[in-house]
């Protein structure tokens, strides 16, 4: 596929580059250039679509927990001789 520039330096995306990156009007797009020459375009996703993407595995742990696992974490890594 390909596209031409115009005077402004716009360019028309082909409708099937858009359709196969989910692209619609008003979406940004990124550019990155490979060391050979070559450019890749990419859709720019808005961290908020990222939201449920990881399923959560197990509940939360609670700020006490946390201190004892770092607690139990440093004990142990005192009586290996360990030294941050």
């Amino acid at each position: 596929m390909e596209s031409s520039i115009t005077a402004k330096g716009r360019v028309t995306i082909p409708k099937a580059v858009r359709e196969r990156l989910g692209l619609k009007a008003g979406d940004r797009i990124k550019f990155f250039f490979h060391p050979d020459g070559s450019v890749v375009l990419l859709p720019k996703i808005p961290t908020s679509a990222l939201r449920g993407i990881v399923k959560r595995t197990r509940q939360a742990v609670t700020v006490a927990e946390m201190n004892d696992a770092i607690g139990s974490g440093a004990t142990r890594a005192g009586k290996r001789g360990d030294r941050a």
